[in-house]
């Protein structure tokens, strides 16, 4: 058998650049896995982040007398913008949210609270929910990563800094994988086992000698991170990665763009056995109005969730995978040019919840929630839940103190759960 040895700082910096190390210090990796391993419990979950803040006006609630018109879906009494056709055909399997009242409108700390579910303090980091979902559904010994950020691009850079998924005290293993660009995959991945075992037996004496100089923490993550990097290499699961083994028909349903493209991967990653796939899409900060802004979106958004929705229900993974559309707010009334954290909607659809309906309503002005008020407390428990997770356990957070999965005041969204 041959040694299992380490890459040199030069592979390191080439699978960094390829997104698959976050960092040194912060791996996403511990152990090396044996066998083609799937999920042992729970959901999975594909995140559609809108960054920035979606109008909730001109998506999925549309007002009389707004920008856009409303069109019928496939379940009576439905509607939403008719900008979203195909999405209106897939009524039956979303359940859209309308009454998200979330209390902050400035972008970095509501994308902090809409991903942890905690308001951001200082001194005290909370972990992202792709990393709670890793750490509770992830196997260590996997040589796939359980959580993965796919960027789909941006249209402007407005949106303000980009959220980034941390896992804080729930340690390096539970940190993302990024990929870079769908169309790309992770670049270097695909590399001649000869060549990589010659390289790396050259270099496993220089590294030995260093790891043994220098036995610190950072260097033994270091040292894990080259190795499961290795592992995942030369591991057939790693095909998930390579868009080019669909069907061309079927990327073209998705879209020839980083959305779309996004949405195939994250459903072949799910498909792989990967637990949690945020996909992020940034400039949706429309202070000029969002009508014209979503109007050249839409096409994209449209087919991409779509086809992401029916292709996992045909593939019969609907039920078992939780799709999540949102940003960090919605837009203020009318046309859309402010933030607006007080009556805004998210969208889920599949994972085995009570989908074809709508949650809360907004008044008529869009102003203010009507009906039942949804806080970022109350979204994060009721996906945690959805995904199958107990959310009165509690982590050891810094300094040995006990800290919860989920706010205490937080209340589930009932009307969502089976």
């Amino acid at each position: 058998m041959k040694p299992n040895p380490t890459l040199s700082r030069r592979d390191l910096i080439k699978l960094s650049a390829a997104g698959m190390l976050s960092g040194v210090s912060v791996p996403w990796f511990e152990s090396l896995a044996t066998a083609d391993v799937k999920r042992p419990k729970g959901k999975a979950c594909i995140l559609l982040w809108m960054d920035g803040g979606p109008s909730q006006q001109h998506t999925f609630d549309p007002k009389p007398g707004g920008e856009f018109k409303s069109v019928s879906t496939t379940v009576p009494g439905i509607q939403i913008v008719e900008q979203l056709p195909q999405l209106s055909q897939c009524a039956e399997d979303m359940a859209i949210l309308r009454s998200m009242s979330t209390e902050i409108n400035a972008h970095y700390d509501a994308k902090y609270f809409l991903h942890t579910g905690f308001r951001r303090v200082t001194g005290l980091e909370h972990p992202a929910i792709g990393s709670i979902a890793s750490s509770q559904f992830g196997l260590p010994g996997d040589d796939m990563p359980s959580f993965v950020t796919i960027d789909a691009g941006f249209d402007k850079v407005n949106g303000g800094r980009l959220y980034r998924s941390v896992p804080a005290y729930l340690g390096p293993q539970h940190a993302p994988l990024a990929v870079h660009n769908p169309y790309k995959g992770l670049e270097n991945l695909k590399q001649s086992e000869s060549d990589l075992d010659k390289r790396l037996e050259l270099l496993a004496r220089s590294e030995a000698k260093f790891g043994r100089d220098f036995p610190r923490p950072v260097v033994s993550a270091r040292q894990a991170a080259y190795e499961r990097a290795v592992r995942l290499m030369r591991s057939k699961r790693a095909k998930a990665f390579n868009l080019d083994e669909e069907p061309a028909k079927l990327r073209e349903e998705y879209g020839d763009n980083k959305f779309g493209q996004s949405c195939l991967m994250a459903r072949r990653l799910v498909e792989s056995g990967v637990s949690f796939v945020e996909v992020f899409h940034r400039g949706w900060d429309d202070h000029e109005g969002a009508a014209k802004r979503i109007s050249a979106r839409a096409p994209w958004m449209d087919a991409g969730m779509a086809t992401l929705i029916r292709d996992l229900k045909t593939r019969g993974m609907l039920d078992d995978t939780l799709i999540v559309w949102m940003g960090e707010f919605g837009r203020s009334p009318g046309n859309g040019n402010g933030h607006f954290c007080r009556a805004w909607s998210s969208v889920w659809a599949g994972g085995g919840i009570n989908n074809g309906i709508v949650v809360g309503k907004t008044s008529d002005s869009g102003n203010d929630v009507a009906e039942r008020p949804i806080s970022s407390a109350d979204h994060t428990a009721t996906l945690c839940m959805a995904l199958g997770m107990d959310t009165h356990k509690e982590f050891i957070g810094p300094g040995g103190r006990p800290m919860p999965l989920v706010a205490k005041t937080a209340e589930p969204v009932k009307e969502l759960l089976t």
